[in-house]
């Protein structure tokens, strides 16, 4: 539940959000993001510091610079937590559909 935590905690910043949503749509490297929001370099890049930190994106070394990815791994892990949800909210729903009605017999 703590990598949980650190990953919604990071999403729940909109900046960060939009910096995955970036990433997410392709990797892109610090400058790429930085002109895409109306930030700092260094506010991009210490954002990316608590992406990374939360495994939800990666960042490979490319040159003198890097470029992030998506981190399939920890959003995997974030996946299977939110699943959890839908797979209980589902057999919820099942059950009460399946239940008789009050006062049949």
């Amino acid at each position: 539940m703590a990598k949980d935590s650190a990953q919604l905690a990071a999403l729940g910043d909109p900046t960060r959000r939009r910096i995955f949503e970036l990433v997410g749509a392709r990797p892109r490297t610090v400058a790429e993001i930085t002109r895409q929001l109306p930030v700092s370099q260094s506010a991009v890049s210490q954002h990316l510091k608590v992406l990374r930190e939360s495994r939800l994106v990666r960042a490979e070394p490319k040159g003198a610079s890097n470029v992030y990815h998506i981190d399939p791994a920890g959003l995997g892990q974030m996946r299977a937590w939110l699943d959890r949800f839908w797979s209980d909210t589902l057999a919820a729903y099942k059950l009460a559909v399946e239940k008789p009605p009050e006062g049949s017999k």
